[in-house]
């Protein structure tokens, strides 16, 4: 029996005990004084959350001015200003493999697995045709340590939220492997989500009725819990109940999940609810891993080459059509300034969600325990580099060793392996390579 079958035992054994239903667990699973019961670790936690946005970045609106501590946020990273003394921009990061597939596949398949394609039959662009990831993705490597753990094992051991990704499957529209060939698809419908966390949302009845499911459990043993136990389990079960009424309301909306055509088109309908949908899967999220869930995530807002139409933004015209506009295109550049804007303004939402949201059981909130990452497939959409990736670190001041608050430049021809490597080791998870080995020549980045 490996951990994280003998968590799994616990955690029924003890409810059995109790005399409630399974259904009950992911109410209580986060709470300090039940978490040792149910298997979780008891004391501090660490946790990662990747979060993906396409097409590249506007340079010249996106890396501060200034360097070290010394810095000042340029337009892009504006929503984020309140948080500068807990994040760390960092410049002159490169995704250094080669090998098969276009910059957009390499960009997108290689970015958290560190390796090269698989040979294949998917062409893009005008070179080399290519097939999946031949390796494991950083988030699904970090994933199997904690669940190799009795101490760190969840229920799910991660999370994979989508927001508007397209209903296929190739290397522009995945980023997590759990090992070479087995791509990991988002999930971007709340729904599916919801059903997933809680189950029992099958019909639209259903729907409704999870908190009333398990209220007669949870009133059990509500008497058992101390006083912090008891208001965290009030706040868990009022957001779940609000996430419910949201979708509830929102069942006849057709425009809830995003139209998607048989055939990729010009343009991709992506809803104009989509700015909803976004903080509805953010809610999740922080609330999945507020109460232990999981405690890696990753969030993919559409796909690489994705021509996401932003109505919202009063942008018409496709997103990967206008990162390829000349840089004196300035109205190109101006609506593409906006797109990247309000990704960091869903950043700034998550990374608020999670400093609003006490760490069950410690000291300070969630975000000093969780580390966020927030990365791009490109560069600059127009040249297709894979040199200089826009990465910005959040948070996990508690739980990384990581010196924040600055605008980190990397030494000449870094790989983004040495980064994976860092975070990997911040984790506890003391791996000597990650991705291709000749990558993560002069070991981890050194972020201390």
């Amino acid at each position: 029996m490996n951990a994280l079958e003998r968590s799994l035992q616990n955690r029924r054994q003890f409810l059995r005990r109790l005399g409630i239903t399974g259904a009950a667990a992911p109410f209580l699973s986060g709470l300090p004084g039940m978490s040792s019961a149910l298997g979780a670790q008891a004391g501090s936690k660490k946790r990662v959350v990747i979060m993906f946005s396409p097409n590249g970045t506007i340079p010249d609106e996106f890396w501060p001015e200034g360097e070290g501590k010394d810095f000042k946020f340029k337009r892009i990273l504006k929503p984020l200003e309140k948080y500068r003394n807990r994040m760390t921009v960092m410049n002159g990061i490169n995704n250094r493999i080669g090998g098969d597939g276009d910059r957009h596949m390499r960009g997108m398949s290689c970015l958290l697995t560190g390796t090269e394609l698989f040979p294949g039959n998917i062409q893009g662009g005008s070179d080399s045709p290519a097939g999946w990831a031949s390796g494991i993705s950083i988030d699904q490597e970090i994933r199997n340590f904690f669940q190799s753990r009795e101490d760190t094992a969840t229920r799910f051991g991660s999370l994979e939220f989508g927001v508007a990704v397209p209903n296929r499957a190739d290397p522009w529209t995945r980023m997590s492997y759990a090992g070479p060939n087995q791509p990991v698809a988002p999930i971007d419908d709340p729904r599916k989500m919801m059903e997933k966390l809680y189950g029992k949302m099958d019909d639209k009845e259903s729907l409704v009725s999870v908190v009333d499911e398990v209220r007669t459990d949870l009133q059990k043993i509500s008497s058992q819990l101390g006083a912090e136990d008891r208001a965290l389990l009030d706040k868990h079960l009022s957001l779940v109940r609000d996430l419910e009424t949201e979708l509830s309301r929102s069942d006849e909306d057709t425009e809830l999940a995003h139209p998607v055509p048989e055939v990729d088109p010009t343009i991709e309908l992506v809803n104009d609810n989509t700015p909803r949908l976004s903080r509805i899967q953010i809610d999740l999220l922080v609330n999945a891993l507020a109460n232990d869930m999981s405690r890696v995530a990753t969030l993919q807002y559409m796909r690489s080459v994705g021509q996401a139409r932003m109505n919202w933004l009063g942008i018409e015209e496709g997103h990967h059509g206008l990162s390829h506009e000349p840089d004196n295109n300035k109205e190109a550049v101006e609506k593409l300034t906006k797109i990247n804007e309000w990704f960091c303004g869903e950043l700034a939402y998550l990374v608020e969600r999670l400093d609003q949201t006490p760490e069950p059981g410690q000291d300070g909130s969630m975000l000093d325990h969780t580390l966020v990452v927030w990365l791009n497939e490109l560069g600059k959409g127009n040249s297709h580099t894979l040199n200089n990736i826009p990465f910005v670190l959040i948070g996990g001041e508690k739980s990384t060793g990581f010196q924040m608050g600055r605008y980190f430049k990397a030494p000449k021809d870094t790989a983004h392996n040495r980064l994976w490597l860092a975070i990997a080791r911040a984790m506890g998870h003391e791996i000597e390579t990650f991705g291709t080995a000749k990558y993560c020549e002069g070991g981890p980045l050194d972020l201390a």
